[in-house]
């Protein structure tokens, strides 16, 4: 993975010569190459789609609320041993 400011300055280098070329590009080709600019660059990060971020942000909130659940848990056993003793009513 590059670093920040060198993928920054390859994008740039590459943006300049497109922008600059002697002959000017169709509209169509102009996206095009822009956007296999773009995608040249994001492909050098560290991205993730927002689908999966979605995904982990939502096993994060799982996996927070059942440790809670622990931590508390543990807190109430902390505060009366003889509860350790008995089995649970659920």
């Amino acid at each position: 993975m590059l670093p920040p400011k060198a993928l920054l300055d390859a994008l740039s280098s590459h943006a300049s010569r497109l922008f600059n070329g002697e002959t000017p590009l169709p509209r169509s080709e102009f996206e095009a190459q822009f956007k296999a600019l773009l995608q040249s660059g994001f492909s050098k990060l560290d991205l993730v789609s927002r689908e999966e971020f979605d995904s982990q942000m939502a096993v994060l909130a799982r996996t927070r609320a059942r440790l809670e659940a622990l931590e508390a848990k543990v807190a109430e056993l902390e505060r009366d041993p003889a509860q350790a003793a008995t089995p649970p009513t659920e």
